[in-house]
């Protein structure tokens, strides 16, 4: 029985399959298109979405891990990432060579492959996702064919839900590596949806209980002067979760406890969200970007996430928030709010638009059905598409009107995978057979 991270989707599976190389993963995909069983790439299980849920073949890429090599232009980096690489791996060997990702991502568990299947993303106004730092891509087909994505297809690769094959490496844009200094601060919820918020810092978020009236921010500024770089900000994980350091508690702390409160004395929920808002304080630290962002869980929880034109971020957050808070749906966990540039990629959620991100999450154990079903309708009618990775109404109809190159990628998808081997009924209900 496979799970996911959450425990919300589960699948019994004809095989988990972990080969050792190109050849391997080439050898499962004929052998399973043969015997008419469907294959799907999984990695870390950190989805929320039924994309990776089959009773066919998993494809597991452990074994692929790792960056074979680095070059490019010097004033344009790139490195070669294995797919089964985890994000926390990912930026520990770039740390080694100078070099880091533009896109402050701040999961570690993740692989390459997954996070780049389904548009992975930080938050920054100019900012774009892992998918937007992808340079070349090497997969195997639906025919199990080792192919280089041709640049002409890279746009409709480098988002692809894992329909066009098994990636098993990546050519990704990097940077040099540098340090920022990351505060943490609470403010008024209406300052923060001001758009002159979005776009003061370089990477900047937002969390936002809908009883409360303080918004809980953090944001990262580059350290340009050595004078300033003397805090390297060693808090403990858990306090570097956004918007949970209270003053005398830490942030696991204060989600343990509205998590338990939410599950005793739900009634009690909206008091207990506002009383966090009101103690936290303003903290910062300095450091690399991917150890000051570092933001592990601290609970299990199911999640919806859409992206909106940024412009009808102000409008749909308070929409949401008011409807969550009538309509007493409020829990133990903060709206999230973040922003990202526009993408190529032909099925990302930020394709071709700005984009603020609206993440709903409702803590594991407990019925997320209603506050996540309130979500989608208001998230929906203000321009809306949902993250692959999270939870979603979304059916292939609203795939064809969302998406202007939908019938691109249907092309590449014919070419890639005419057998449709890497196609399952969670995959069809949004992308068709």
């Amino acid at each position: 029985m496979w799970t996911n991270w959450s425990g919300g989707q589960q699948c019994r599976l004809t095989a988990t399959v972990r080969p050792l190389d190109d050849s391997g993963v080439s050898a499962v995909v004929r052998r399973a298109a043969e015997r008419g069983q469907t294959v799907r790439p999984v990695g870390a299980g950190h989805s929320f979405s039924a994309l990776t849920v089959t009773d066919g073949v998993h494809v597991d890429l452990s074994a692929f891990r790792g960056v074979t090599a680095s070059g490019g232009d010097p004033a344009r980096p790139t490195v070669r990432v294995r797919a089964g690489t985890t994000l926390g791996e990912l930026h520990d060997e770039l740390a080694t060579r100078g070099l880091a990702l533009d896109a402050p991502l701040e999961l570690a568990a993740p692989t390459v492959g997954g996070a780049l299947a389904v548009g992975m993303h930080g938050s920054g106004p100019s900012r774009g996702s892992l998918s937007a730092a992808v340079a070349r891509l090497r997969l195997v087909d639906g025919r199990g064919r080792l192919r280089d994505v041709a640049a002409a297809d890279l746009d409709a690769a480098r988002t692809s839900l894992g329909a066009l094959g098994v990636v098993l490496e990546a050519e990704l844009a990097v940077v040099p590596a540098g340090r920022v200094r990351v505060t943490r601060e609470p403010r008024p919820v209406e300052e923060v949806l001001r758009s002159d918020f979005w776009s003061a810092h370089p990477v900047v978020e937002a969390a936002v209980f809908p009883s409360a009236s303080t918004a809980l921010t953090r944001w990262a500024d580059p350290l340009t002067d050595a004078a300033d770089d003397e805090d390297d900000g060693e808090e403990e994980a858990g306090e570097r979760s956004l918007g949970v350091t209270v003053a005398g508690a830490t942030g696991r702390t204060a989600l343990g406890g509205a998590v338990v409160v939410e599950r005793a004395l739900p009634r009690l929920v909206p008091r207990f969200n506002r009383a966090v808002s009101r103690l936290a304080r303003t903290v910062s630290a300095s450091g690399p970007m991917h150890r000051v962002l570092s933001s592990p869980p601290a609970v299990r929880y199911e999640q919806t996430e859409w992206a909106l034109p940024r412009a009808g971020l102000a409008a749909a957050a308070r929409e949401l928030l008011a409807a969550l808070a009538d309509d007493h749906l409020e829990v133990g966990l903060p709206v999230r709010l973040r922003v990202g540039a526009p993408e190529s990629g032909w099925l990302h959620p930020a394709h071709d638009r700005a984009t603020a991100w609206v993440a709903v999450r409702v803590p594991r154990h407990t019925d997320h059905g209603p506050v996540l079903e309130r979500a989608w309708r208001v998230l929906r009618a203000h321009g809306g598409r949902p993250h692959w990775a999270s939870r979603s109404d979304w059916t292939v109809e609203d795939t064809v009107a969302a998406y202007p190159r939908y019938p691109d990628f249907c092309r590449v998808r014919d070419d890639y995978d005419p057998d449709r081997v890497f196609t399952t009924p969670p995959l069809a209900a949004v992308l068709g057979d």
